[in-house]
C-alpha cells in the first residue's frame, strides 16, 4: 500500500492512525500542500480533487479520509474501528463525521486561503475566523461526549474507533492556531489518552518524514 498524504494534514493523520492500529505497513508519499504538489500533472492523474490523502492498495486508489479508514476496517478487520452494534457504529461515524464535516471543511487550508487572497480578510480575521468553528465545533463533540452513554477511555468505550483517529488530528489543529480548549475537558482527556498509544504518537505530524 501506498499513503499519499501530508505531514500536517489532519485528514492524512486519520488514516496513518488507522493504518498503525492494524498494524498495516504501507510506503509513505509525501505531497506538500504548500509547495501546490498536489496540482502536478503526476498527482492530478490519481486524485480528481487534487487532495490528500489517496490511498493506493494494488489497484485500487481510494479517496476521503473516513471511506479510507472503513475500506481499512472491511478489508482487515481486527482490531476493528467501528463497535459490533450497529447503534455503536452509528454513534462512532456521527462522532467522527461532527469533526470530519462540521470543523474540519471551514477551516481545510484551501478555505483559509480563498478568505485572505479572495475576500480580503486579514491574517487576524483568518484566525478569529479557524478558531471560531474549531471552538464551538468541539463544544458540539464535547456535550457528545458527556451526555451520551459510551464515552470510556475512548471516544466510545475502551478501544480506539474512527471517532478516535477523527478526534485526535483536529486537536492537534486546534493547538497550533491557539484555540480555547479549556471548555472541552472530556475531549482533552480522551486526546491525551489517545496521545499514550503508539499508534497515535508515532503518527503525528512532527514524527514524519516530511515534517518541518
Amino acid at each position: 500500500m501506498e499513503l499519499f498524504n501530508y505531514f500536517r494534514s489532519s485528514a492524512s493523520y486519520r488514516v496513518r492512525i488507522a493504518l498503525a492500529l492494524k498494524g498495516l505497513d504501507y510506503d509513505y508519499r509525501a505531497v506538500h500542500l504548500l509547495k501546490q504538489e498536489q496540482h502536478s500533472e503526476a498527482y492530478a492523474d490519481l486524485s480528481a480533487a487534487r487532495l490528500v490523502p489517496l490511498l493506493r492498495d494494488g489497484d485500487a486508489v481510494l479517496s476521503q479520509s473516513l471511506a479510507i479508514m472503513e475500506y481499512l476496517d472491511e478489508t482487515h478487520p481486527e482490531p476493528p474501528l467501528l463497535p459490533a452494534d450497529a447503534l455503536g457504529r452509528a454513534r462512532v461515524r456521527s462522532l467522527a463525521l461532527d469533526i470530519a464535516c462540521e470543523i474540519h471543511p471551514l477551516n481545510n487550508p484551501r478555505v483559509l486561503r480563498y478568505l485572505v487572497r479572495e475576500l480580503g480578510v486579514s491574517d487576524e480575521n483568518k484566525d478569529r475566523w479557524y478558531r471560531h468553528w474549531v471552538e464551538t465545533g468541539l463544544e458540539v463533540v464535547e456535550r457528545r461526549l458527556v451526555n451520551e452513554p459510551g464515552a470510556g477511555s475512548y471516544c466510545h468505550g475502551e478501544q480506539a474507533s474512527l471517532a478516535d483517529c477523527t478526534l485526535v488530528p483536529q486537536i492537534f489543529n486546534a493547538r497550533r492556531f491557539e484555540c480555547r480548549l479549556d471548555h472541552v475537558p472530556t475531549v482533552m482527556r480522551i486526546f491525551e489518552h489517545c496521545m499514550t498509544q503508539p499508534a497515535f504518537a508515532n503518527t503525528q505530524p512532527a514524527a514524519c518524514p516530511d515534517a518541518e
